[in-house]
């Protein structure tokens, strides 16, 4: 007998909360590229200041974790839970490399008194970073819930729907700055 797979993976209920998510960036990320049109060098100017290796270093952090959120299904739908555990505590680890990195990003920006007043950037660009660290703050959370689950044999290949649910979630936070790094630090 072969097993039936659903798609999209997870339930119905996260894809579209995903998609109000991703519309509400992307109309984000649009009013910051036409607002950068129209004022060019002020982006260009204050863009320099951003930490690149850091954002860098954040975009490593997410791809691992995402990988390693892929590894936690691919184990758990093959009754592997202690690999599925194993993988799950190594994403959420990544995830917080990243929330300590921003938060250190974060940090220095408020000591060196720069807000969202400061200027049209900053604004932009701590609008569109904090949001995006609130979404990953919960999909820690959502990680660190599927994580204790497997520790305690909840899923098995059976029944898994809750991690792809998550793992769908965690996906649209590693898309969403994927968009966001080359946006708002590269280009």
């Amino acid at each position: 007998m072969t097993k039936v797979t659903r798609y999209p993976p997870g339930e119905i209920i996260i894809w579209l909360f995903i998609m109000a998510e991703l519309l509400v960036f992307g109309l984000f990320f649009a009013a910051y590229a036409i607002t950068r049109i129209d004022n060019i060098e002020l982006f260009e100017l204050y863009q320099q200041n951003l930490d690149t290796t850091a954002a860098l270093y954040n975009t490593i952090a997410l791809l691992s974790s995402s990988y390693f959120v892929i590894r936690s299904v691919i184990a758990i739908k093959a009754d592997e839970q202690k690999n599925a555990y194993r993988w799950m505590l190594l994403a959420v680890v990544m995830g917080l490399v990243f929330i300590v990195i921003k938060t250190d990003e974060f940090a220095h920006h408020i000591d060196n008194d720069i807000t969202l007043s400061t200027n049209t950037f900053y604004m932009f660009y701590l609008s569109l970073a904090f949001f995006h660290y609130l979404h990953v703050v919960l999909g820690l959370v959502i990680l660190g819930v599927l994580a204790r689950n497997m520790n305690q044999g909840v899923y098995s290949s059976k029944e898994n729907s809750s991690v792809e649910t998550g793992a769908s979630y965690w996906h649209m936070v590693d898309l969403v700055w994927l968009i966001l790094f080359p946006l708002v630090y590269v280009m």
